[in-house]
């Protein structure tokens, strides 16, 4: 984990203050107690009891499942090198310009959980992205090696195996019944630290990411830091409710936002995983937006709520069924769609070639029409690889079929499946064709990343937007 980095601010020194308010009796059950209160009010009110909070204690917790967390290390093999440096970028690369680069396998780690006795065991894809060798290691310092059983990006829920039995396992939750404000435990190795626990509480539920259009993501204030990815969040029961997947941080490390991956999600991802040996999703094949009040208003709406439809791709599911830009889905086979990530993810869930009931907003009346779904492609971020530049323009996109190039008149191109941050302000939207980029054409994400690893401060963007092509000035999120 799948920025400027300022100084840690240092800690306070509380040593003199704790000693004092302990030789004064007044450091009670989680902070300042009793013997405070009693000191600070009449005697009259002495016999009050004050009110105190138990803290949760964890240790049994951990005891009954810390034997199925295990840690995941990967080895990478090195991409081929060229030759050494030139003497334009080291003053003495023309002495030894002809000697190769050395090659050092590259290694991580991670953290995962075993979910069935024959060795199954969850964690997150970017883990075990491109290994070429795992090994997972347990509590009890056995080693196994283990195979890649298949992996989800758009997720990032990877399933391995080791050839064992026996095993011990994690129990399974609902993560469907997590509530906002409840304790949680993370278990996992982070910096490789093995076995290490942190808890805190559910900070918000449902949360959408920027470059993740599928996962309604759990985000807690539990300690979370490279290595944990993979790794178990736990309710107090001891069930496994999420897992640990990324973290909001401006220096690499933990502050305070985690962000977990639903079980219930990682659960239909791995039985496919295990199954199929790949994840198959629908697809309606829209740009949806999401709805504010002002739009709203706009559509005549009585509150912001649905997805507004703000292209639709030809020959896709949604065009056969008659969707039009303009459109807002209000509900899919009943169930209310609140906001863009509920629809991505219902008609996600759904087996392509399924049929499903839309009740959309058009021209200021309610209406239901059936769509029969297509097949989900992968979806590539444009996003680059180190964590320096990630989100510097803030999209999610994929790269323009040659159907959808054709009926548009462009040679390719970039649909804008998502957009926040940077790119969001200068008021990219998705559905957005990105053409062009510094009068470049572009029409893979690679390419952009690389672009955009390269770029300035400001660029100009060329997107195509419905009949309309328009340039649009961007000012990067600084790396």
């Amino acid at each position: 984990m799948n920025t400027p980095k300022p100084q840690s601010p240092k800690r306070p020194k509380l040593s003199h203050l704790a000693v004092a308010m302990a030789a004064a009796g007044m450091i009670g059950l989680g902070g300042i107690g009793l013997a405070h209160s009693r000191a600070l009010e009449p005697a009259a009110t002495a016999s009050v009891p004050a009110a105190r909070v138990a803290l949760p204690d964890f240790s049994q917790l951990v005891k009954q499942n810390g034997q199925a967390v295990v840690n995941i290390s990967v080895s990478k093999k090195p991409e081929a090198a060229g030759p050494g440096l030139r003497g334009g970028d080291d003053p003495f690369g023309w002495f030894f310009r002809d000697l190769p680069r050395r090659q050092t396998p590259v290694r991580g780690v991670g953290s995962g959980f075993i979910v069935s006795a024959d060795g199954y065991i969850l964690t997150n894809a970017h883990v075990v992205d491109g290994a070429d060798e795992v090994t997972v290691r347990m509590s009890d310092r056995r080693e196994m090696k283990a195979r890649v059983v298949g992996s989800d990006s758009q997720t990032d829920v990877a399933v391995i195996k080791v050839d064992a039995t026996g095993l011990p396992t994690v129990r399974l939750g609902d993560s469907q019944a997590v509530s906002v404000g409840q304790w949680v435990v993370a278990i996992g190795s982070p910096y490789g630290l093995e076995s290490t626990v942190t808890a805190g509480i559910v900070s918000a539920t449902s949360r959408a990411l920027p470059s993740e259009g599928y996962v309604p993501f759990i985000q807690t204030d539990v300690a979370v830091n490279p290595g944990n990815s993979g790794g178990p969040l736990f309710d107090l029961d001891g069930r496994v409710i999420g897992i640990n997947s990324q973290i909001y941080s401006r220096t690499g490390g933990w502050q305070g936002l985690s962000f977990a991956i639903p079980i219930d999600v990682a659960i239909r991802v791995k039985d496919q995983l295990i199954s199929d040996g790949k994840v198959t999703r629908g697809r309606l094949g829209v740009g949806i937006q999401e709805m504010s009040e002002p739009l709203a208003k706009s559509f005549g709406l009585d509150k912001p709520r649905g997805a507004a439809v703000t292209s639709v791709e030809p020959d896709s599911a949604a065009a056969r069924a008659g969707l039009k830009a303009g459109d807002v889905i209000l509900a899919l086979d009943g169930k209310p769609v609140e906001r863009t990530i509920d629809l991505a993810r219902r008609v996600a869930e759904r087996k392509p070639g399924s049929e499903v009931k839309l009740e959309i907003w058009r021209d200021g009346s309610r209406q239901e029409i059936a769509a029969r779904l297509g097949q989900q492609q992968t979806k590539q971020l444009a996003a680059a690889a180190s964590d320096t530049d990630k989100g510097r323009l803030g999209v999610a996109v994929r790269s323009l079929e040659k159907s959808e190039a054709a009926a548009q008149g462009l040679d390719g191109g970039l649909v804008v499946e998502a957009a926040d941050g940077a790119a969001a302000r200068a008021g990219i939207q998705p559905g957005d064709v990105i053409v062009s980029m510094n009068g470049r054409p572009v029409d893979k994400p690679a390419q952009l990343r690389q672009m955009l690893e390269k770029a300035g401060d400001r660029i100009a963007i060329l997107v195509k937007r419905g009949d309309a092509r328009l340039f649009v000035p961007v000012e990067l999120e600084h790396g």
